[in-house]
């Protein structure tokens, strides 16, 4: 459940930042000051295109995508069309953000893809991670109450709002929801229409609840 056992920190401009955490979920409360701090010191690549949205000069940002503030676009990440940023984003380099996803309060390490329908909110993506069509990250509970991660031992985040935290390499099949406080190690794979909760180790194949293989 660690930073350093999820995700490989040279793939992302928030390096600096997630190394003063020990838990992903920590680092959702400072996103927003963070990309505010570091947005004005960004290489000459970097265009401001309005107050507190940089985008870097390789990356496609379609004329109907919506970038609210703060956020970062980084070298070759591509937005689509109707893609709906609502602020306090950190798009990596290389990354994919499809047509009607919405981001909120998010870290995506290089090279993720979230590209079609997807909602991802109150998360951490790692690096080369990838949302199949539909799949989403619920991050509030139903009864509003805090969000507990459930491993070997419960974790109250103390936060009323956590999504997932998703490892490298993870490949989410289409149409699973990520329920609120998942974490999903590095190279797992979950299957289409999966509903996940908990911890699910790293180099597994999450076939259904009860349902976890090891990959071979």
């Amino acid at each position: 459940m660690k930073i350093s056992q999820l995700y490989d920190l040279n793939y992302t401009l928030a390096r600096e930042y997630l190394k003063k955490f020990e838990y992903p979920w920590e680092a959702l409360g400072g996103i927003k000051d963070f990309i505010t701090e570091i947005g004005s010191s960004l290489d000459e690549n970097y265009i401001a295109v309005s107050e507190n949205v940089w985008v870097h000069k390789t990356a496609k940002v379609a004329p109907t995508a919506y970038l609210g503030a703060p956020c970062i676009v980084c070298e070759n990440a591509e937005v689509r069309h109707c893609a709906f940023v609502r602020g306090s984003a950190v798009i990596g380099k290389g990354c994919v953000v499809g047509n009607s996803t919405e981001l909120k309060n998010v870290i995506l390490f290089d090279g993720v893809q979230v590209p079609h329908y997807n909602y991802v909110g109150d998360s951490i993506l790692g690096h080369k991670s990838h949302l199949g069509a539909g799949a989403i990250t619920s991050n509030v509970k139903s009864d509003k109450s805090n969000v507990v991660i459930k491993g070997e031992r419960p974790l109250n985040t103390g936060l009323k709002k956590v999504g997932a935290m998703v490892g490298d390499f993870v490949e989410v099949g289409c149409n699973s929801v990520l329920n609120p406080g998942t974490v999903i190690g590095k190279n797992t794979q979950v299957y289409p229409l999966s509903r996940v909760r908990g911890v699910i180790p790293a180099d597994s194949i999450y076939k259904g609840e009860g349902n976890i293989v090891a990959k071979k």
